[in-house]
C-alpha cells in the first residue's frame, strides 16, 4: 500500500515476489502494527517519504533466502525458511565507524523500513505489505508459533526500544522509584520490564484507560500529568510531551538517571541549567532505536512474560490491508494502545 503523501489515501501496488539477495529474505506479513511514528508521518507532523510504503512494526514467516548462508538472528539462530520472525525497524552496513564502535541502529548508512521513498527502496520496503524483503544487515529475531501476534509485531519497534530505553537507566532498579511518562505501548512495556525487576513504578500519562492498562503491567502508581510522584531515582521520558522532558529535572532525586526516548519528532527546547544537573549529580541518556542485543533481549524477554500480559489490552481492532486508511484513522482517534493490519483480515 504506497502511501502518496500528506492527505493523500493510499494506494494498492501490485508487484511481482523479487528473488531475495544474498543475506536478504522474504517474509509474508502476518501482522504489522501502528505505531505513533506512523500517525506522526500521514498528519505532517514528521518528514516522511513520498510516495512510500510505511509500516514498521511487523511479524511474519520467511517465505525465501537469498543463495549463500543463511542470516542468523538475533539470538545466534540460522534463519529456515517456514521460521516466523518480527522484522528489526533497520538494517545496517556492519562496517562503517558507528557500526564497527557497536552503533549499528545508528549506521553511516542507515536504511529504516517504513521510512525510505518507493523509487529507493523499492515497494516491499514497509509493513503495510503482504511482503516484505528483509535486507542483509536486519536485526531478526526467531519466534514462536505460539507467541501472541500482539506482542510479536511490536518486538523490532517498541519492545527493544523499550529494552534500550530500562537499559540506558542502568545500575539495580529494585527498590527504586521509577517514573515512566507515557503509556502508550513503549511506557506499558517498559513499566512491565521495571516491576517484574522490583522497582516502585509511578506511570504518568493523562489518559485514565491508559493508566488503567499501566496497572495492570505491574505500576505501583498511575497519575495524571499534573500529579506530583515521588522524586525519581530513574525518570523514563516516553510519551513524546514536551513538558514531559522539560520537568524531567525537577522531577529526578539526587544521584538520578534520566532517559529521554520519547522526544523525537517535533523537538522539545529544554530550559534545564547546568547546575541542576551538576550539584544533583544527574546523569542523562538519550536512546534512539536500539542495538541487535536490545531486541534479543526483548524477544526473551516477551516469551518469558506474556502469560501474564493483558494482551487483550494491547491490541484493538485488525483492519485488512486495503483498509489501511481506516486503521491509520482508528489509530489517531481511539484510545487503543495498537491497531493492527493483517493482509490475511
Amino acid at each position: 500500500m504506497v502511501w502518496p503523501g500528506v492527505g493523500g489515501r493510499h494506494r494498492a501496488l501490485a508487484v511481482d515476489p523479487p528473488d531475495p539477495a544474498p543475506g536478504e529474505a522474504l517474509v509474508e506479513v502476518e501482522l504489522a502494527t501502528v505505531c505513533g511514528s506512523d500517525l506522526h508521518t500521514v498528519s505532517g507532523r514528521r518528514p516522511g517519504p513520498a510516495p512510500g510504503v510505511l509500516g514498521h512494526e511487523t511479524v511474519g514467516r520467511v517465505v525465501g533466502l537469498g543463495d549463500g548462508p543463511a542470516p542468523r538472528d538475533v539470538r545466534g539462530r540460522a534463519v529456515a525458511v517456514g521460521d516466523r520472525v518480527a522484522v528489526g525497524i533497520y538494517a545496517a552496513c556492519g562496517a562503517c565507524p558507528r557500526c564497527v564502535r557497536g552503533l549499528p541502529q545508528k549506521c553511516e548508512r542507515l536504511f529504516k523500513y517504513g521510512h525510505v521513498a518507493l523509487a529507493e527502496a523499492g515497494p516491499l520496503s514497509g509493513g503495510y505489505a503482504s511482503h516484505v524483503l528483509v535486507r542483509a544487515g536486519t536485526p531478526l529475531a526467531v519466534v514462536s508459533p505460539d507467541l501472541p501476534a500482539a506482542l510479536a509485531a511490536p518486538l523490532g519497534c517498541a519492545t527493544a526500544t523499550a529494552v534500550a530505553a530500562v537499559s540506558a537507566g542502568g545500575g539495580e532498579v529494585r527498590g527504586r522509584n521509577v517514573t515512566v511518562c507515557g503509556a502508550g505501548l513503549l511506557g506499558l512495556l517498559a513499566t512491565a520490564m521495571l516491576a517484574g525487576r522490583g522497582a516502585a513504578v509511578t506511570a504518568v500519562d493523562p489518559d485514565p484507560g491508559r493508566r488503567e492498562t499501566a496497572r495492570l503491567m505491574g505500576a505501583a502508581n498511575a497519575v495524571d500529568p499534573g500529579a506530583e510522584p515521588p522524586p525519581a531515582d530513574l525518570y523514563i521520558e516516553l510519551s513524546g510531551a514536551p513538558g514531559a522532558a522539560r520537568g524531567a529535572v525537577a522531577r529526578t532525586a539526587t544521584g538520578g538517571t534520566i532517559v529521554l526516548a520519547g522526544t523525537v519528532s517535533p523537538g522539545a527546547p529544554l530550559d534545564w541549567e547546568a547546575q541542576d544537573l551538576v550539584r544533583g549529580l544527574i546523569t542523562v541518556r538519550g536512546v534512539h532505536n536500539y542495538a541487535p542485543a536490545d531486541l534479543a533481549e526483548a524477544a526473551a524477554w516477551t516469551e518469558s512474560a506474556a502469560a501474564r500480559l493483558p494482551v487483550e489490552a494491547l491490541l484493538g481492532a485488525v483492519h485488512p490491508l486495503d483498509g489501511l486508511d481506516a486503521a491509520l484513522a482508528e489509530a489517531a482517534r481511539s484510545t487503543s494502545i495498537r491497531v493492527g493490519v493483517a493482509p490475511g483480515a
